[in-house]
């Protein structure tokens, strides 16, 4: 279940008994970077690509997927409509931030990432806790043609984001019950959170993070 804290962040109560973790999906109260001296971000580019932080902090290149397992370090993806989406490994105590839009869900970034952290920590998808955060909603997001074909339909349509990436999730073996959505639609919720395809160019952006003590 997703809450508001008391410095405007949205929290999962399912990872909040993983003592060791830091997590959190930031509203546009929040000045998320503020909390943090060592926090690591990308350049996002609306990709399939994943970068291993190792415990830098910074803009550590380009790409759409920061994972991490050195304590003490944070990595954060930003959005403002695209879906951010937190990996906990509860076993190896690993982490993974990352930014999926409709690019980046078409080219399967959450499930890239997962295989990732396989890959570099020895990840296991049934260890794996996936918190989907804030994003555009269903309700909100009417797409054209060229998009809807990247998920298999025709013509005009309404993408759900989320949906799309738990099912991504799913099929890489991430336990559905492991899966938690937040139900927040970032245009219809002007007062917590920014979008762009609301505001436009005057849009801000929000931080999700995630990070070991």
């Amino acid at each position: 279940m997703f809450y508001p804290d008391s410095l405007h962040v949205y929290r999962v109560t399912e990872l909040d008994r993983f003592r060791w973790l830091v997590h959190g999906f930031g509203t546009r109260l929040a000045d998320v970077p503020s909390f943090f001296g060592n926090l690591a971000t990308l350049k996002q580019i609306h990709s399939a690509t994943w970068v291993a932080a190792g415990g830098r902090a910074g803009v550590l290149g380009e790409g759409d997927a920061l994972l991490e397992n050195t304590p003490g370090s944070v990595v954060a993806v930003k959005t403002a409509d695209c879906v951010p989406i937190l990996l906990v490994d509860e076993r190896s105590r690993a982490v993974a931030a990352v930014h999926a839009g409709w690019r980046g869900t078409a080219a399967r970034i959450a499930a890239k990432a997962v295989e990732a952290m396989g890959s570099r920590f020895g990840t296991r998808p049934a260890d794996l806790h996936a918190a989907v955060g804030p994003g555009i909603g269903k309700c909100c997001y009417e797409v054209g043609p060229e998009v809807t074909a990247q998920f298999g339909g025709q013509g005009r349509g309404r993408l759900d984001l989320a949906a799309e990436n738990r099912k991504q999730l799913e099929e890489v073996g991430v336990t559905p019950e492991h899966i938690y959505a937040s139900n927040l639609c970032t245009m219809c919720r002007p007062e917590e959170f920014h979008s762009f395809r609301r505001d436009r160019e005057a849009a801000g952006r929000l931080h999700s993070f995630v990070g070991i003590r």
